[in-house]
């Protein structure tokens, strides 16, 4: 999975305890230790736990237990647990709670979906935007990562994808199909792929040798056409996905349709993981 860096989790850490924490130096409690246990309150694929783990490091504590990403807990059992003195255990307590509520949430809801589309199709991924929350790239893929999908695009340097705005330069449908080649032979590495939701398009698309389509708010019956057309003249190197709207409650009625991947944004939206949290004081 990613890697975060001392500095990167620091600055989250210094987002939320930029001085120091006025409630409990109010306390005045110096001689006080404390143990958390972070757990679930429902079925959870566990992500960013070791990013929790090292926050609590980073903030003095000891770190006794959390598990590993990618693991299946059920309700009420514990995901990490650390100790250390008092006040150091409430700075890293929400730091590290909500991280693995909104980390655990998007991982769960990301194996869900992904589940969903292997019992109908097993040779069809599950593929995530780019439209991660600002400033939140890197923890939002780790945690699509920890759920089993695979990121659709990492960025406008990473991948070929022509939107109609594209297009918009060229005189002719024609003119852009007579480009794809050149394209792909200045980019000999990587996929050309064009996004449409006109099956004509798609036809010639096809013809003039594009990698990937990509389907964006198309019918069910406008995907099962263009699959069954791919097959039917044996474009067996050409990629098909599905995209736009798509989300955990319609994902199996576009799995179900043949194509090879589908590109989803909604698992970036899906709320934060029930979790609890239990306080004891050390004597």
């Amino acid at each position: 999975m990613l890697t975060f860096s001392d500095t990167e989790l620091q600055e989250y850490i210094k987002e939320d305890l930029p001085y120091f924490d006025l409630t409990t130096y109010l306390q005045e409690c110096k001689d006080k230790k404390a143990n958390l246990k972070v757990f679930t309150r429902e079925d959870i694929v566990v992500s960013s736990s070791k990013e929790a783990a090292r926050i609590a490091g980073l903030l003095s504590c000891k770190v006794n237990f959390f598990v590993s990403n990618r693991t299946k807990l059920t309700k009420g059992e514990t995901i990490i647990e650390f100790e250390g003195d008092y006040n150091n255990v409430h700075q890293a307590y929400k730091l590290v709670q909500v991280l693995l509520e909104y980390s655990c949430k998007i991982a769960t809801q990301t194996n869900k979906m992904l589940m969903l589309i292997k019992e109908v199709n097993p040779s069809c991924e599950l593929l995530t935007t780019r439209k991660s929350f600002p400033f939140s790239k890197k923890f939002c893929i780790n945690s699509i990562l920890n759920g089993g999908a695979m990121p659709h695009r990492l960025g406008l340097s990473e991948t070929i994808l022509f939107f109609k705005q594209h297009r918009e330069i060229y005189s002719s449908n024609k003119e852009f199909y007579q480009k794809i080649n050149k394209y792909k032979k200045m980019a000999p590495e990587k996929k050309i792929i064009v996004e449409s939701s006109c099956f004509d398009d798609i036809k010639a698309l096809m013809q003039y040798g594009v990698d990937v389509i990509q389907i964006d708010k198309a019918s069910l019956e406008l995907i099962e056409e263009v699959v069954e057309y791919k097959n039917r003249y044996c474009y067996e190197n050409i990629n098909i996905l599905a995209a736009g709207g798509i989300n955990i409650s319609n994902v199996q009625e576009y799995a179900k349709t043949g194509v090879n991947g589908i590109v989803t944004s909604s698992l970036y939206n899906c709320g934060m993981a029930d979790l609890g949290t239990k306080l004891t004081i050390i004597e």
